[in-house]
């Protein structure tokens, strides 16, 4: 057979934490798009920045930086153990946090830059109909930014597929707890299991032109991010 039980183990991992990260990063992720999007705040450019750091840095950087903060003498592992909750490394948790920080630019960038396009002239046309502000973005700035909400979930669910360098610093290679589809060609490689490793990364190629295809072939996707 082609894929072993844990090649199976590995993509149901993987699947998991894409959906899950997807989500919680639409949930994160559109507050700080919208706030980018309005605010003429001095603290733009920082926090701009700062979800766009893993845009430009290594992966296994965030991850290092992700295990120091969150491990046992961290700031974050002190107080996740000081509630009871252990330590985030090497759990699927932590991968989850992991990847929604490093999946962050791929959503907010997106969801920001349909903000933006928006302009204010719908807003207050709608505020002259005495709507308030959440109604405002929830009957007029969701349904205008719809197309781009559908683009920001496949990229971040496409590229928390693809990550290695962070899930393997944050998680290593724990089967059925944090052994994701990359970690599991990696480790095919290692043991010179190269027949293994081709149908695993041949999935991921077909996986990732598909998504490619999708947003490409879409009229209101264009390159790049920002």
């Amino acid at each position: 057979m082609p894929l072993s039980d844990h090649d199976f183990s590995a993509i149901r991992l993987t699947l998991e934490l894409a959906s899950l990260t997807t989500v919680l990063l639409l949930i994160v992720g559109t507050p700080i798009a919208w706030w980018l999007a309005r605010t003429r705040s001095r603290l733009k450019g920082l926090i701009g920045a700062v979800v766009a750091l893993p845009l430009v840095l290594p992966p296994t950087v965030i991850g290092f930086y992700l295990l120091v903060v969150s491990g046992p003498h961290g700031p974050v592992g002190q107080i996740t153990q000081s509630l009871g909750l252990g330590t985030l490394p090497f759990t699927f948790t932590g991968l989850v946090v992991a990847s929604v920080f490093y999946s962050m630019p791929f959503v907010v960038q997106p969801l920001q830059n349909a903000f933006e396009s928006i302009g204010d002239r719908p807003l207050e046309v709608a505020a002259t109909l005495r709507a308030n502000p959440w109604d405002c973005f929830f009957t007029v700035v969701l349904p205008m930014a719809r197309p781009s909400f559908v683009t920001a979930s496949i990229l971040g669910f496409a590229h928390t597929v693809g990550e290695f360098g962070v899930v393997l610093m944050m998680g290593g290679s724990i089967p059925d707890k944090t052994r994701t589809v990359s970690v599991q060609i990696f480790d095919h490689v290692e043991a010179m299991e190269y027949a293994q490793a081709h149908w695993l990364a041949g999935g991921m190629v077909v996986f990732s032109f598909i998504v490619l295809l999708a947003l490409y072939s879409s009229r209101r996707f264009k390159p790049g991010l920002a």
